[in-house]
């Protein structure tokens, strides 16, 4: 049976993630506003990397304890969720019809950033020439975008305008900006360390795999901010900030979190991702994606099936072990 101490230190670290990622975002992008970043950088990158770190921090830790499963099971499982559980939610509280090419560049860069993953782990272990390759696609994927949409203007720089606005509404002094994009992080770092820490316990308790463990429990706490950030603009019929936010936090987890852990340390790829999981997670990027471009209404229906689709993969995860 396991300690009871566990489940509350796997709860508070979902707690210190989602205070931690709110603050961080906060506090940096208020910081940026002062500092005269323009509001279309603010969205696509201090946004993006805000709300990405507490998957960051708690793959790279996973990782550098050894928990191969919990590290990969994080970035896929975040991504699962993203296109299953949170577009879900999303276009289930508010109906929308995507602007295709809103949405083309964005989605198009997550089907080449996951077919990339898809190669990678087929070589078996994750090592830093290919981090590298990513944190360069990355680069360049988030450079180009700013460049074009400064120069030319898109629907997608206005979404970044948008996803800015979203997460600060009123500019705060820098004398608390500062501390709470400080204190963001610091609880970030705390909460995954706590996450990781249970999440391990659990699943030799239980005799679960690791993997599991982080595709499911980890993979959603971890995507939290992500999360807060879509219900919010859904709530607010800003259908591109809540579709956008999902695409671009899914680009970032593959490219960015997994680009950075890799650098950092060689990272083994257990044999049900390798079977199984990246298979999964490349079918559903592909469906959800050429759905998204089809131009069609997404209504409630469709987003109750994401939602039963989540369910149910995460049903079979446990149901299969």
């Amino acid at each position: 049976m396991l300690d009871p101490l566990t489940h509350i230190q796997l709860i508070g670290g979902f707690l210190l993630l989602f205070a931690g990622g709110e603050a961080l975002v906060r506090g940096s992008v208020s910081l940026a506003r002062r500092l005269n970043v323009s509001p279309l950088l603010i969205g696509a990158t201090v946004v993006a990397f805000g709300t990405s770190m507490p998957e960051l921090v708690v793959t790279l830790q996973a990782a550098l304890r050894g928990s191969a499963g919990i590290a990969f099971g994080n970035v896929i499982g975040s991504n699962i969720a993203n296109l299953l559980l949170i577009f879900g939610l999303a276009i289930a509280i508010t109906p929308v019809m995507v602007t295709r090419r809103a949405a083309a560049r964005d989605g198009g860069v997550l089907v080449v950033a996951t077919a990339l993953l898809v190669v990678f782990t087929s070589f078996g272990t994750l090592v830093a020439w290919q981090g590298a390759l990513m944190l360069v696609l990355l680069a360049l994927f988030t450079g180009g975008s700013y460049w074009h949409e400064r120069q030319l203007g898109s629907a997608t720089g206005t979404r970044h305008v948008h996803e800015a606005e979203e997460r600060q509404r009123l500019p705060r002094p820098i004398w608390l900006a500062v501390p709470t994009a400080l204190f963001g992080l610091a609880a970030v770092a705390g909460g995954a360390h706590l996450m990781v820490g249970a999440a391990t316990v659990i699943a030799r308790g239980l005799g679960i795999s690791e993997t599991v463990i982080g595709i499911t429990i980890v993979a959603v706490g971890t995507s939290l901010p992500e999360l807060a950030t879509t219900v919010v603009a859904a709530y607010r019929r800003h259908a591109d900030v809540a579709i956008g936010n999902v695409i671009g936090s899914s680009v970032f987890n593959i490219l960015a979190i997994m680009g950075v852990v890799i650098v950092v340390t060689p990272l083994p790829v257990p044999a049900e991702v390798l079977n199984v999981e990246i298979w999964v997670l490349a079918g559903i990027t592909a469906l959800v994606i050429a759905i998204t471009l089809s131009g069609i209404r997404m209504g409630r229906p469709l987003g109750v099936l994401f939602l039963l689709g989540y369910a149910a993969f995460a049903a079979v995860q446990y149901l299969g072990v």
